[in-house]
């Protein structure tokens, strides 16, 4: 894997409006991607949602997202400090737990990466939406945007298209931005008891998940933008 700064990424600053997160570039405060998914989930995915709280209690319920969350950003640190050659050691319980997942990912998911144009960056679509990417670059000989995900358990490919629509919405940014001409996608995915998933799309597929992103940004903006005004 070869380091590529080809791109400058902007600097930006993240801030909560009226409970969600939203990018500060420039003059423009954009709605940051997983706002955009998360404020139009579907009635069938809610309801999962609310159907898993009621059955663990709110107290748990809310324990287990807080751990998956210090998980989460535990393994993406780990993986930061990994790519761009720092290091990085965690020696807490979490630490301990996340380092595991993390060199997971490594051992079967970064082999194909091949070039880094960023980590961690800021992408936007002027006057649209924002987000952070972990990895831009090309990724098994393909221009590609790249996340990594912890889970509590395997997934099936059916259950994450919102991952799916979150890539396309980097890579629309990016492409328009800089002029790229990314048509990949690549998840890699680890669980907490160490099993590595690697989910990918690309050529027409990946354009559909992109047009799916758009209406759910349309929605976003025509409903929920406008009740939180």
């Amino acid at each position: 894997m070869k380091w590529n700064k080809k791109f400058d990424y902007p600097a930006s600053t993240r801030a909560l409006i009226k409970g969600h997160r939203h990018y500060t570039i420039g003059e423009s405060k954009l709605p940051s991607v997983t706002t955009i998914l998360g404020q139009t989930q579907s009635a069938e995915k809610q309801e999962s949602l609310n159907r898993w709280r009621a059955r663990l209690g709110a107290r748990e319920a809310d324990r287990q997202r807080d751990l998956a969350a210090l998980r989460g950003t535990s393994m993406h640190t780990y993986l930061e400090a990994y790519l761009d050659g720092s290091g990085h050691l965690d020696l807490t319980s979490v630490g301990k737990e996340a380092s595991f997942m993390a060199k997971k990912v490594i051992e079967s998911g970064l082999g194909d990466l091949g070039e880094l144009w960023g980590l961690e960056v800021t992408v936007y679509y002027p006057d649209l939406y924002a987000g952070a990417t972990d990895v831009a670059g090309i990724y098994d000989g393909k221009e590609s945007i790249v996340d990594f995900k912890q889970t509590n358990k395997p997934k099936r490919r059916e259950w994450i298209e919102d991952y799916f629509l979150q890539l396309g919405a980097y890579a629309m940014a990016h492409n328009y931005v800089y002029g790229t001409k990314i048509n990949q996608g690549v998840i890699l995915m680890c669980s907490k008891d160490g099993m590595f998933q690697k989910f990918t799309t690309d050529g027409q597929e990946f354009v559909t998940f992109q047009h799916k992103f758009l209406e759910r940004l349309d929605k976003y903006h025509n409903t929920v933008a406008k009740m939180q005004q």
